[in-house]
């Protein structure tokens, strides 16, 4: 019985990133897309780690892109006739094809967005995560956690960086849910909507 209900709670992961899979296939350098999720740039560069720095402005996510390539440990695009690099500082575990699919989507996720409850697009924009989230809605607020820390994404547990010394950890139920972030009181004010 739990490994039947195990599989019914993983199915919309499954289904969420069998269509990620499914648009990878069909991205290929000058190919048109959107930002998966609030990602921070030096004007430039877009690491993986995602870190809060005074230099980074954020991107929202949804924000149109052309797909340009794939470089040495980044996924090469172009956003507003600027280019910009997705580093991939911190998931070396996972092939390039996988980590442009996460970061570079087919469908605007603000399409997606607009559907879910006000409370749960309020957290998304302000790039926070709240109770009641799915696994893709903490990723279009916060982004991916790095493959390193986290090489599983059915995990119950994700864990991120606000940047080098402020780690913190968004906690799952059984179905995928977010029941709560959990770090140091000031990483919590920036990171998490109650």
């Amino acid at each position: 019985m739990k490994i039947r209900l195990f599989a019914v709670a993983m199915l919309p992961l499954a289904l969420w990133m069998g269509a990620d899979a499914r648009a990878q296939s069909k991205l290929a350098p000058g190919s048109d897309g959107f930002l998966c999720c609030n990602m921070r740039t030096d004007g430039g560069w877009i690491s993986d780690a995602n870190y809060e720095e005074s230099i980074k402005t954020m991107i929202p996510y949804g924000t149109p892109l052309k797909f340009r390539g794939l470089g040495r440990n980044r996924a090469n695009i172009e956003i507003q006739g600027k280019r910009q690099s997705i580093g991939n500082d911190y998931s070396r575990n996972i092939s390039p094809d996988e980590f442009a699919a996460r970061y570079i989507v087919l469908e605007d996720p603000r399409a997606k967005a607009a559907r879910f409850p006000a409370r749960i697009r309020s957290a998304i924009e302000a790039a926070k995560v709240t109770n009641g989230m799915t696994r893709e809605q903490v990723t279009m607020a916060i982004g991916w956690p790095i493959a390193s820390e986290t090489p599983d994404i059915n995990a119950r547990v994700w864990k991120y960086w606000l940047w080098s010394f402020s780690p913190f950890q968004v906690n799952f139920n059984g179905n995928g849910i977010v029941t709560s972030v959990t770090g140091d009181a000031e990483t919590l004010s920036k990171v998490y909507q109650r």
